[in-house]
């Protein structure tokens, strides 16, 4: 029989097995970076994402000192919004943004022949050019991004996670970013290769909002009881 436990029981159960068989694999995470790790795998059932998860040096810290001071977040599907934690913004005084479904942003697309993933960049960039941007499902997002970085010297976002699925320019737009924000020393969260999703870009933003609000138990969040 299905042993039924709260959700924070769940949760608990659920990070220990992940340890555990990270171990049986031979895999050891760095301490700062395993809270992002296995946030992703507990998303995904999926270990490939220990070896594929590209974090650069700090990256999870900054990241984290960025949401505890109430840097926003701007994603590229409003599914990669509507999963960031509600609670865990508030308690750090943020907000998650999407304005791909902005008809401005489809006007805008419409007029430069572009995609609406980079119309929205765009827009993002001039509003909030030291937020956190999370690409999860566009490829020429993360292309905007790098091209905004380049030719703007006012953007430096706190943190880009760069994690889009597919199999059309998500490889190359990955290694670009990296290279890109290598260059400019903006740190950065990216899932080589062609897994990814909205799923693991809200994941990997939760793993960081409940490490700036002090919410990586799940008791601490309230509702898991």
């Amino acid at each position: 029989m299905t042993e039924h436990k709260l959700p924070a029981d769940i949760e608990r159960t659920s990070l220990s097995i992940i340890t555990k068989e990270l171990e049986a694999l031979g895999i050891a995470l760095e301490p700062e970076n395993a809270p992002v790790v296995k946030r992703v795998i507990h998303t995904t059932a999926d270990f490939d994402y220990a070896k594929n998860l590209y974090i650069s040096s700090g990256a999870v810290a900054l990241g984290a000192a960025a949401l505890a001071k109430g840097t926003p977040i701007i994603t590229d599907t409003n599914m990669a919004r509507a999963g960031v934690s509600k609670p865990g913004l508030a308690k750090c005084g943020g907000e998650v943004l999407c304005f791909m479904a902005e008809p401005e942003v489809a006007e805008a697309a419409k007029l430069a022949g572009t995609t609406r993933a980079v119309a929205a960049v765009k827009k993002a960039a001039a509003m909030y050019p030291t937020g956190i941007f999370a690409v999860g499902n566009a490829p020429t997002a993360l292309l905007a991004l790098c091209e905004e970085m380049e030719n703007n010297p006012d953007f430096r976002p706190a943190l880009i996670v760069g994690v889009p699925v597919g199999f059309v320019n998500v490889v190359e737009s990955k290694e670009l970013l990296v290279k890109t924000c290598r260059k400019f020393s903006v740190p950065v969260i990216a899932a080589m290769g062609r897994k990814g999703g909205s799923n693991v870009a809200a994941a990997i933003c939760n793993a960081l909002i409940y490490t700036a609000a002090d919410m990586l138990d799940p008791t601490n969040r309230g509702w898991q009881g």
